[in-house]
């Protein structure tokens, strides 16, 4: 895996003539689209873009047409499952996955781009975006999962960790 200091990089730096960077500026609107989560627990936003161009977002939340946790509970909260464990057992998918699964739907090919996530993906999220051919992430946040991390090492997807300011 490629770790990068964001500091170190020009694209990830304000210009001088105050303008936020590419990585500041695509944060910011990850930020904004996690606030269209329905998630009881996490507000989760991403946005995959290639060559400065969103072609995808994602939050996380149930699939469409079914009822959202906002309206009907959250089964992992009836159930007392921690935070970053059993994945399977939750009504929504992950921002990632529905950003991939946008993509799909409307045949964006995602080969070769940069996810921007709030929060470092989860295992079952890697391994969607390794098959996507998404090559860098930038999160925000992250949580324990070494799997996750041992995947993204071995397929060398570059992975930073934003150190800047939102927008």
């Amino acid at each position: 895996m490629k770790s990068i200091a964001v500091n170190d990089k020009t694209r990830d730096k304000i210009s001088d003539d105050g303008r936020p960077s590419w990585d500041e500026y695509f944060m910011s609107i990850v930020d904004l689209i996690s606030k269209r989560s329905t998630c009881l627990r996490r507000k989760v936003g991403a946005a995959i873009v290639k060559e400065k161009n969103i072609l995808a977002t994602g939050y996380n939340g149930a699939p469409r047409g079914l009822p959202h946790c906002l309206d009907i509970g959250c089964l992992r909260e009836e159930q007392n499952i921690p935070t970053g464990e059993r994945h399977e057992l939750c009504r929504g998918l992950h921002a990632e996955q529905n950003a991939i699964i946008q993509a799909a739907y409307h045949g964006v090919s995602i080969r070769g781009a940069t996810l921007y996530t709030t929060t470092l993906p989860c295992s079952i999220c890697t391994k969607m975006i390794i098959n996507a051919g998404i090559i860098r992430i930038v999160y925000k946040e992250g949580y324990e999962d070494k799997l996750a991390m041992q995947m993204l090492s071995e397929a060398d997807i570059e992975l930073e960790k934003f150190k800047g300011k939102a927008i």
